[in-house]
């Protein structure tokens, strides 16, 4: 069921197994950044692939400055949390979890143990952030299908801030369902540049130099 606008926070956070929630959306620049719900390869680089140690949600840090992940809490379209983020992660930095590292994270805290539990058929990822009582909704996408088929992800371009474009470098995609794949291979852990230049960084030394 698609929710409507103004009620997405409140009607997403009553449907969890979390804290009591709000109304409220996060005030946070953590974002979801990339998503692969269909992996075919061994995407975690453990040497074995797993349908679901091998799945992935990478989430992004767009502000200016570090943060801590330890109120954020991950799950899918079945409300159950997947994942509780913690440490750091610096300004533009990315953290892919994985979904053995959801396995592991469920063991370890006496839960039922699934991984992210992402469907391949469509689903959602949701991003929470969990402060006090209340649990605010920092993020969502809903997938369909054809953006979970094998080793095909999506993602926004730019990082943290753009639109949820297909990276279907490995598997293209032929349909009319929107999106449609941008014929460039899924990121984990680094940036969606995908049809852009890359430019090498210069200091202000080396400018001042090229015009002595």
């Amino acid at each position: 069921m698609r929710l409507a606008p103004a009620v997405t926070c409140l009607a997403l956070a009553l449907s969890l197994h979390l804290p009591a929630a709000t109304s409220a959306c996060a005030d946070t620049p953590l974002r979801l950044n990339e998503i692969m719900a269909g992996p075919a390869r061994d995407w975690d680089g453990s040497g074995t692939f797993s349908s679901r140690d091998d799945e992935w949600v990478e989430v992004v840090n767009t502000g200016a400055a570090a943060i801590g992940l330890a109120d954020f809490v991950i799950t899918d379209g079945d409300s159950i949390p997947r994942y509780a983020l913690s440490g750091t992660l610096a300004a533009g930095g990315t953290l892919v979890i994985y979904g053995k590292t959801s396995y592991d994270w469920e063991r370890a805290t006496g839960r039922p143990a699934f991984g992210l539990s992402l469907s391949n058929t469509g689903d959602s990822v949701i991003l929470w952030q969990v402060v006090g009582a209340e649990t605010l909704l920092v993020d969502r996408y809903t997938y369909k299908s054809h953006e979970a088929a094998a080793d095909r992800a999506i993602g926004r371009h730019p990082d943290g801030s753009g639109d949820w474009v297909l990276f279907d470098g490995l598997n293209p995609y032929t349909g009319t369902t929107p999106p449609q794949g941008n014929g460039c291979v899924p990121t984990p852990n680094a940036a969606n540049l995908c049809g852009d230049t890359p430019t090498r960084p210069v200091s202000w030394g080396r400018v001042k130099s090229m015009y002595r």
